[in-house]
């Protein structure tokens, strides 16, 4: 008699830890809420699937223990999800930042080659079933629908997600399933999410976007940078470098820590080279005003909120400019601070920072040290990544491994 596997969760680690699942023998059912597998996989990348990344390094990782994923990452790293989807029929497209996307350049093609195979393996799909609890007798799991309907197996995997992007079905309710089997979570909180700033001139710059670099400082320490398009918004800010910084600006918030927000706006000069720069473009135009001078420098919108926040009359002629109010100018171009207030909600955060307990989860199968057969994958684990592909690999990793392991008899 083959093991009977049930996985809560259909998404990329609740497939793939199915199918792993499947190939080692095991009766296999994905009990999936939604109406269908894999939602949330249509949303990455900008609907392109940035599905792993040749960089990744376990510094890419967070939560109280980020070091728990060498062994997941070591048995089935960036290499073998690679070759697995070149299996299924996905050709790998590789950019100089170490993203691999499908050369589609589409999201449904991962999907779909994850659901062809799980159809072509007789896995046992059945959406639609949100799972309300689930019980451990004898070795055996009970699992209880919230539609009255129960299922049972020898083995669970828990992949249920997280909290974030809940129109996806990630609603925090695996927390739930796995608190009631003995296990503790670590507070959750939106991980690469937009950060709220508390800014009286935000509302005129909304959709103003620069390449940029942001840095994260707490105590006058750079805790972390990050360099690409930022987007000011009528909230605060976003784009990808603050996505980046968002996880550990939280994190501090979330310990009583006031976190600051440095932009650089000119970041391919310092602030000395800025400001003689400055002085030699000022000397081309004497009779212009400081409002007209910076045009072509920095995008318009920008002008009248810099000069406001240096305490320069943005009509004052360039001639009458001391030097003084030009070091001002050099310096919020290339320092411009914000103090931190919050994030966006559940629904605009990628991933969730924190969840299940990895000291109570063996890391080289997955498997919960608290519940004999009992299984966690993807981001309901305390662990989460950077953006660049490090979650989906991360999924990818854990689901493969507690697959494996839950499969074998």
């Amino acid at each position: 008699m083959s093991v009977k596997v049930i996985v809560v969760g259909g998404g990329a680690a609740g497939m793939i830890s199915a199918i792993s699942a499947k190939k080692n023998g095991a009766e296999v059912t994905i009990l999936e809420r939604n109406s269908r597998v894999g939602k949330k996989i249509l949303a990455t990348g900008n609907g392109r699937c940035n599905y792993t990344n040749k960089f990744l390094d376990v510094k890419n990782y967070h939560g109280k223990n980020f070091k728990f994923v060498y062994s997941p990452l070591s048995q089935f790293g960036v290499e073998e999800t690679i070759s697995f989807f070149e299996k299924l029929g996905i050709v790998p497209a590789i950019e100089d930042s170490g993203k691999v996307f499908p050369l589609s350049f589409q999201a449904s093609s991962i999907l779909d080659v994850l659901r062809y195979e799980l159809d072509n393996l007789g896995i046992e799909t059945i959406c639609n079933a949100f799972v309300k609890d689930i019980e451990n007798k004898g070795g055996k799991f009970l699992i209880n629908l919230k539609d009255g309907r129960r299922f049972s197996g020898d083995r669970v995997i828990l992949a249920t997600g997280g909290k974030a992007m809940p129109s996806t079905g990630s609603d925090g309710n695996g927390y739930n399933l796995a608190k009631k089997l003995g296990h503790n979570i670590v507070d959750i909180f939106p991980g690469l999410v937009q950060l709220k700033l508390e800014e009286n001139f935000l509302k005129s710059i909304n959709g103003v976007k620069v390449l940029g670099t942001a840095y994260l400082i707490n105590k006058n320490k750079i805790l972390r940078e990050d360099r690409g398009d930022i987007l000011f918004t009528d909230y605060g800010i976003s784009g990808p470098p603050i996505l980046q910084l968002s996880r550990k600006a939280l994190e501090l918030l979330n310990n009583g820590k006031k976190p600051i927000l440095k932009i650089s706006i000119l970041n391919s000069i310092d602030k000395n080279e800025l400001e003689e720069s400055l002085k030699i473009r000022f000397g081309y135009m004497p009779k212009k005003t400081i409002e007209i001078g910076l045009i072509g420098l920095i995008n318009k919108r920008l002008i009248p909120v810099i000069l406001k926040e240096t305490k320069i009359d943005r009509l004052k002629n360039i001639a009458n400019l001391s030097n003084e109010e030009i070091e001002k100018i050099a310096h919020i171009l290339t320092d411009w601070r914000f103090e931190i207030k919050g994030s966006k909600s559940w629904s605009n955060a990628q991933v969730t920072a924190g969840g299940v307990d990895t000291r109570e989860i063996e890391s080289s199968t997955m498997e919960s040290k608290l519940v004999e057969g009992l299984y966690f994958a993807g981001e309901l684990v305390d662990i989460d990544g950077d953006c660049g592909g490090f979650n989906l690999q991360w999924a990818w990793s854990s689901g493969y491994i507690a697959g494996q392991n839950a499969g074998i008899k």
